[in-house]
């Protein structure tokens, strides 16, 4: 319709603009002719206009009914795919409803099985514990005792065999323990030896101050004992005067005292002033020279070992060991020698060589402190270690060197060692005779208290004790625990220095004649 009407408008267009072009050109005469020639070609344009417009519009018509069938086409193209997945998901559902129902049927069947199951066992449990009773009630009539007593037996024979294998094992696992540590710690403590050798000195606190003249002796005491008063009053330690020739004997269970004391008792006879007043004078410089050289002694001992950052009062007290003995070996010293041994045993086995001097410089420091603190000397010690700053595995090692606490850290072990190798080297220590036969007498009987010990004879200056055993009693396994036994009950009921080897030996005889 809108195609019609524009060839209209252009025909009525092109004839009005014919008639005008007629109407100026020429005259009325010729405007009929040329009218009817303009009609025409307008009716000739308007036939093609009219021609091109039916073609395009077929041509729209065409274009407009393939998209449809296209679009159309692609329509039935995604329904028919959602119809195939429709049509698989359907059928995945229904197969899962036949796995379903299959599992349904087996879960059923596996029940009735259970249940099945279950009977038969409840029966035969009641068929086994009547053939359990009857066996009983037989095996009682044929040995003679109740089951209770043949449970009891029983027990007695795995238990007796039990303990036979696990001493078997034990000696076994000691020996190859004790033989690859023995390699090792041989090797070690050698090497340690060989490269630090030292001058034991056995020093005994001389508690005798020689005079020239027995006369000193009275001026020594003083009008009415006023000077002897007063240096025992100084000094705290009592002065013997007695009829030992040109001598007085100084008594004092503080070695530091007793070597002030000395030192004051020396100078005041060589000065010939011999007076409360001057006494007191010569006795407080003789405790200002007694305190610098402890404090030097212990510079020197922490200097020696390489150590740094040592408080100065445990550098003190460190000096004080300068004049204590343990058994007749001087303490600072034996405490240097701790610190090198131990240190040199760290570097071996690749731990803190500084540690380990360290420890073992400052394990005996309890010795120092002496009796104005309750407790043994390895407690004292670790308490004032931790006091002036030291670490706590230093008070550790302090506290655990004699085994009065369990070692934590191999630091502990490595002091340990240190101090026995120190105290038992030849002729690094004396006892006193009567002490010596005590402990001796005292360790037989720890042995001989075992049951099995026939006799024990403790050797070697008291180092190693040999108990015999009856072979009748004691097997060659139970030998093993028995040795470890008394060395443990040797270590908790007495007091030593070092370490104790014990043997224990069993003997088998056989003997026959010949006829």
């Amino acid at each position: 319709m809108t195609v019609a009407i524009a060839i209209a408008f252009v025909v009525g267009a092109a004839i009005a603009g014919a008639f005008a072009a007629l109407r100026a050109r020429s005259g009325r005469g010729d405007v009929r002719a040329e009218a009817e020639r303009v009609v025409e070609e307008a009716r000739r344009e308007a036939q093609s206009l009219r021609k091109g417009a039916e073609i395009e519009a077929k041509e729209s018509a065409l274009r407009a009914r393939a998209d449809a069938e296209r679009e159309t086409k692609d329509r039935h193209s995604e329904i028919a795919r959602e119809a195939e997945r429709l049509a698989q998901r359907e059928e995945t559902l229904e197969k899962r409803a036949e796995g379903a129902e299959r599992k349904e049927r087996e879960v059923l069947a596996t029940e009735r099985e259970l249940v099945r199951r279950e009977q038969a066992t409840e029966t035969n449990a009641v068929k086994a514990q009547e053939l359990l009773a009857e066996a009983r009630r037989k095996v009682e009539r044929a040995a003679g005792m109740t089951a209770e007593q043949a449970r009891k037996e029983l027990a007695l024979l795995v238990t007796e065999d039990a303990r036979r294998d696990a001493a078997a094992e034990i000696r076994k696992v000691e020996e190859e323990t004790r033989r690859e540590a023995d390699e090792r710690a041989k090797r070690i403590i050698a090497q340690t030896i060989q490269r630090y050798a030292s001058d034991f000195v056995h020093e005994r606190t001389i508690a005798v101050v020689p005079l020239p003249s027995d006369d000193l002796k009275g001026r020594i005491i003083g009008r009415e004992g006023r000077n002897i008063r007063a240096l025992e009053a100084a000094t705290g330690i009592d002065l013997i005067i007695d009829d030992t020739p040109e001598a007085v004997v100084v008594s004092c269970f503080d070695p530091v005292r007793r070597e002030i004391a000395k030192i004051a008792i020396a100078r005041l006879i060589a000065d010939g002033r011999i007076h409360p007043a001057r006494i007191e004078e010569i006795v407080a410089k003789c405790a200002d020279e007694i305190e610098k050289q402890c404090l030097a002694a212990g510079e020197q001992a922490v200097f020696d070992l390489g150590l740094h950052r040592v408080n100065p009062e445990l550098v003190k007290l460190l000096g004080k060991l300068r004049f204590k003995t343990s058994y007749a070996q001087n303490l600072l010293q034996h405490s240097v020698e701790v610190g090198a041994i131990a240190g040199m045993m760290a570097g071996e086995l690749g731990l803190s060589v500084k540690l380990a001097r360290r420890a073992g410089l400052l394990h005996d420091i309890g010795h120092a402190i002496g009796h104005e603190v309750e407790g043994s000397h390895a407690q004292v010690g670790a308490l004032a270690a931790k006091k002036y700053g030291e670490a706590p595995r230093i008070c550790q090692a302090i506290l655990a060197h004699h085994g009065e606490v369990e070692p934590q850290d191999a630091l502990d072990h490595l002091v340990d060692a240190a101090n026995q190798l120190s105290a038992q080297r030849p002729g690094a220590r004396r006892e006193q005779m009567a002490s010596y036969i005590q402990r001796m007498v005292d360790m037989e009987k720890v042995c001989t208290s075992f049951s099995g010990v026939e006799r024990a004879y403790a050797i070697l200056y008291g180092r190693e004790v040999r108990v015999m055993v009856e072979n009748s009693k004691v097997t060659d396994d139970q030998a093993s625990a028995l040795c470890r036994d008394i060395a443990r009950k040797i270590e908790d009921d007495l007091s030593f220095p070092g370490q104790i080897k014990v043997h224990v030996i069993r003997e088998t005889r056989a003997v026959d004649y010949a006829r």
